[in-house]
């Protein structure tokens, strides 16, 4: 059993950074893939980032190429996403998921374990 719990959210002006932090319990992080997604307000879910077992893949959503970056410190158990240039449209609560198989296409079905998620606020 995996636990996750992401913190690192809060309200930042548009423009600013932001840095959400994703940490899991037990001994087995290193095995699984680990993803970012997140939901805006009356909207579907969506994937943001996915990251390899070893960090040596990286996907990310095209509307946050060159603005965010995911990166993950497997002695921490913690996976994080660096977000700059923050837009009023990023705004939502975010997720980390984790899988065993890393999800490149973003799909969030089935996926492992989910944490409660953490909510970004961007102001104009």
């Amino acid at each position: 059993q995996v636990q996750l719990v992401e913190s690192g959210g809060g309200l930042v002006q548009a423009g600013g950074s932001l840095r959400l932090s994703c940490t899991a319990s037990g001994r087995t992080f290193s095995r699984y893939a680990m993803h970012w997604f997140r939901q805006a307000p009356g909207k579907e879910r969506e994937f943001v980032s996915a990251i390899s077992r070893t960090g040596g893949n990286v996907y990310y959503r095209e509307s946050v190429k060159g603005r965010f970056t995911i990166f993950r410190d497997n002695a921490k158990n913690t996976v994080y996403l660096q977000m700059n240039s923050v837009k009023p449209e990023d705004t939502a609560v975010y997720y980390c998921a984790a899988d065993l198989t890393i999800r490149s296409d973003g799909t969030a079905s089935g996926m492992d374990y989910w944490g409660k998620g953490t909510l970004v606020t961007v102001s104009s």
